[in-house]
């Protein structure tokens, strides 16, 4: 059952299942708490207060806000957290994952640890050298298109980011994100989110105080070199902090292509770091 909690000039829309210690699951930009729906249930199972959030401007989150930044998503899941009591591992898919930064080290009191699924976390400087990876070219100029606003170049993007292997429910799920997009507002909240720099984030990750996983897709075409990514955040953080895990073949949506691989990593982080 969807419930809202009122965020400044807009709601934020979220459900929550399970008991036990609290976990949050963000997805990214474009995307709805439905990018989980096959995460969730399983942490559920395992003993967990699941709460499954959409973001600002998307699912049944109020669609137009003044901004969509990482620090303004991280106050929205902060705002979510304090209202289901915390403290919760928080786990942020994309610009979600700079925003779990943000929330970890601006409200260490609320936050046990984070889970970063191929965040975007760092500022982005594209060097000469990523332009000889075809799988990065191809991914870089369907985002260009989404960028200007095309919800069919968004769709196109999703399917280069889910390399090889898609989920049972690849048709019907695509249809309802482009319905989702169809909204008024919602695609310019997208277009909006993809033009904001992950700067913010970057400038938080010496601050986090709490355990920290990362979790790469090895064909994530979002970037040429997933894997030093993955470990550009990692030195970023406090040194010791940080756990970097990649997941063979897995695109830029590893909870929703390999969501039995992305579990078993979570439950294993939760176990030492969720508490009631």
């Amino acid at each position: 059952m969807t419930e809202f909690l009122t965020v400044g000039a807009g709601t934020i829309a979220f459900e929550v299942a399970g008991e036990g210690p609290l976990v949050v699951l963000a997805p990214g930009m474009g995307d709805s708490r439905e990018a989980y729906r096959f995460v969730a249930p399983q942490l559920v199972a395992a003993g967990y207060r699941v709460a499954s959030v959409d973001p600002r401007g998307l699912g049944e989150s109020t669609a137009t806000w003044p901004s969509y930044t990482r620090t303004d998503i991280a106050g929205d899941l902060i705002a979510v957290i304090r209202h289901l009591g915390g403290p919760a591992v928080l786990v942020g898919h994309s610009i979600s994952g700079g925003a779990a930064t943000v929330a970890a080290a601006t409200a260490p009191e609320l936050i046990t640890g984070i889970v970063e699924l191929a965040p975007f976390t760092r500022a982005q400087a594209m060097a000469l050298g990523d332009l000889r990876s075809r799988n990065f070219r191809k991914g870089a100029y369907r985002l260009a298109g989404a960028m200007m606003g095309s919800v069919p170049r968004w769709l196109s993007y999703l399917d280069h980011a889910y390399p090889g292997k898609k989920p049972a429910d690849w048709d019907a799920r695509q249809a309802r994100i482009e319905a989702m997009l169809r909204e008024p507002g919602r695609a310019k909240a997208l277009q909006t989110m993809l033009q904001t720099s992950p700067a913010d984030a970057g400038a938080h990750l010496a601050n986090v105080r709490c355990p920290a996983l990362v979790v790469m897709g090895s064909a994530d075409p979002d970037w040429a070199d997933p894997r030093a990514e993955g470990e550009r955040i990692l030195a970023g953080l406090p040194e010791g902090l940080g756990r970097l895990e990649m997941i063979e073949g897995a695109g830029h949506y590893p909870h929703a292509q390999y969501p039995d691989e992305t579990v078993a990593l979570l439950l294993s982080f939760l176990q030492a770091n969720a508490r009631a």
